[in-house]
């Protein structure tokens, strides 16, 4: 079975690209199936939208929940992550006092969503301080269960975080929340097609991840999952003609979220042709790619910087944490940034349609400048991913390593 190669995808051939987790690039069949259904719609607006598109998005829907270990009915479309919870947080009704927890991986825009309904409501936005290395993964349940209190209403959690790359057992917390009566929502945008997802096991009241990353649909396609006995409170976002609708299907979940107003749909219905070009591109044998890859890249670092890094060959398993002074200059087209805490970055994403030659370039001029480097290798094509202060542990689809010369 062949394995992506940039051939796949229509990028620019002088562009090094460097960020498949944040837009991932579209293979070139996606593509294709992606504009047909576009170009399909406009022969006929009218009848496509209105008799065919229903159609067409149930068999999406179906496709999607078998990948993700859902029913079909329990799963709707949204645009982005961003706006799934968002929609989420608006049917929450929080009072004064109520608490929502969370941990301090949370991606960006959560946290300004999260602080922002909370101000409005006069609740309290909690974040557990979650040091890195991470020892265990019942040392991570019971750091965090242990800031639950009687005015917790809501636990929200990343599944893999986007700045750090963990993977948390959110699973075992969503069990707790629910026998305790707390909502339990899970942020795991970089979930599908890169590591391996079952919502039935979670036990989680909501779940969205985005599909147009490691999963290669089109941008803006994104989906969110409920629990059968979250779906009744969660109203739409934008009402529409599903509100009371005059043709109801069996799932007033999907008849509420599904159709809000004319958009194209046409990112949703392609994601057949995403999962299709995984399932015929080796997606487990990628994701084993990268992660020697990984070991790869740990080896040959510790032989330029004479460092003796340890890190985790197998998921799940945490690195040493190494303490030192470093220099850093901003002077660089990589990428810069700043932490929360006011810590200095320097991202670096290597990818598998980029030449491996270029990330080690990279590394060099990064040694050679004293600056620190992160690098995961990762499934898909997304290779690198930035990590800013300290060890973790990896990740199910390949490990980090990170190294900073004194």
């Amino acid at each position: 079975m062949p394995r992506p190669t940039r051939d796949d995808f229509l990028l620019d051939p002088d562009l090094v690209f460097l960020n498949h987790g944040s837009f991932g690039a579209v293979p070139a069949v996606v593509q294709q199936a992606y504009e047909g259904l576009q170009r399909e719609m406009e022969r006929n607006p009218v009848a496509w939208l209105q008799r065919r598109a229903p159609e067409l998005l149930a068999e999406a829907r179906a496709r999607l929940g078998s990948f993700v270990g859902a029913a079909a009915d329990d799963v709707v479309f949204f645009p982005n992550p961003t706006t799934a919870v968002n929609m989420v947080a608006n049917n929450l009704h929080l009072q004064p006092g109520d608490e929502v927890l969370t941990t301090d991986h949370e991606y960006g825009a959560m946290y300004r969503t999260w602080r922002k309904r909370c101000a409005e409501a006069g609740a309290s936005y909690v974040r557990v301080p979650i040091p890195v290395p991470v020892s265990t993964a019942a040392d991570f349940v019971e750091r965090v269960w242990s800031a639950v209190t009687p005015r917790t209403k809501v636990l929200f959690l990343d599944h893999l975080t986007s700045a750090t790359a963990l993977v948390f057992p959110v699973a075992e917390l969503c069990r707790r929340a629910r026998a305790a009566g707390i909502v339990s929502i899970v942020d795991g945008a970089h979930v599908p097609g890169h590591v391996p997802l079952d919502l039935a096991q979670l036990e989680c009241d909501v779940y969205t991840g985005a599909l147009h990353k490691w999963a290669c649909a089109p941008k803006g396609c994104s989906f969110l999952y409920a629990h059968p006995t979250a779906q009744a409170w969660l109203e739409p976002l934008v009402v529409s003609w599903g509100w009371e609708s005059d043709h109801p299907s069996e799932s007033q979940f999907v008849d509420y979220h599904e159709w809000q107003g004319t958009r194209d749909l046409s990112p949703f219905l392609a994601v057949s042709a995403a999962l299709d070009f995984c399932d015929t591109h080796d997606w487990a044998g990628v994701q084993a790619e990268g992660h020697r890859l990984a070991l790869l890249t740990r080896s040959r670092i510790n032989a330029l910087t004479g460092l003796d890094q340890h890190v985790g060959n197998w998921p799940g398993v945490t690195v040493e944490r190494k303490e030192g002074r470093f220099s850093l200059s901003w002077n660089f087209m990589i990428g810069r940034g700043r932490r929360r805490d006011g810590s200095g970055s320097l991202a670096v994403s290597f990818c598998v349609i980029c030449p491996w030659e270029t990330l080690w370039q990279i590394g060099s001029i990064c040694f050679a400048r004293s600056w620190r480097i992160t690098c995961r290798i990762g499934c898909g094509i997304w290779c690198c991913r930035r990590f800013i202060g300290r060890s973790i542990s990896s990740g199910s689809g390949g490990v980090w390593v990170w190294w900073r010369r004194r």
